[in-house]
């Protein structure tokens, strides 16, 4: 037996967590449009991803598609909170910034796991596998790569408004 159910296990699962985190994310900033409507779009490509691991994994003897209600990937969807670095912050912005850090690295979890597919698949001769990994990494990276922009686009105005402090008071404050 090889690693390889396991790989795509964690991808099942890595890619339905990212669908949820994208979707929540969008919930809870209406507001932020870009970020609101760019997340929904983003959660279609994880979903669309775990539907087509699930249909990958069966020849492999795997049935990933409905998970039970007692299953450990619903038992952890339901009971482990998302990995934030912030103790839920209260501030809008610093939770929007907390928000896109955990969807990048959940995003930059799936990739590694796709490369990984990848390589066996490539090792093992699967073009089924292969084909899998070809179709479906491209639009992790691209969910990665927006993370990124929206963290490097938003942090300078948001990380220096966020408690009060604003670029007008700081300049106030040097006069």
């Amino acid at each position: 037996m090889n690693g390889i159910p396991t790989v795509l296990r964690a991808l099942y699962e890595g890619e339905r967590a990212l669908e949820q985190a994208l979707l929540s994310t969008a919930e809870r900033h209406p507001a932020e449009h870009e970020v609101h409507h760019v997340a929904t779009d983003l959660a279609r490509w994880s979903h669309e991803h775990a539907e087509r691991i699930a249909r990958g994994a069966e020849p492999q003897g795997l049935h990933l598609s409905d998970p039970g209600p007692g299953s450990p990937s619903s038992m952890r969807a339901k009971t482990e909170p998302p990995a934030h670095t912030l103790d839920e912050p209260s501030d809008p912005d610093l939770r929007l910034l907390d928000d896109l850090r955990a969807l990048h690295l959940a995003a930059a979890d799936n990739s590694l796991h796709w490369e990984m597919l990848a390589q066996a698949a490539q090792a093992t001769g699967d073009n089924r596998l292969l084909e899998l990994s070809t179709v479906c990494h491209p639009q992790t990276l691209r969910q990665m790569r927006w993370t990124n922009t929206m963290i490097k686009t938003l942090s300078p105005q948001l990380l220096s408004n966020a408690n009060g402090f604003s670029r007008t008071a700081a300049s106030s404050a040097r006069r």
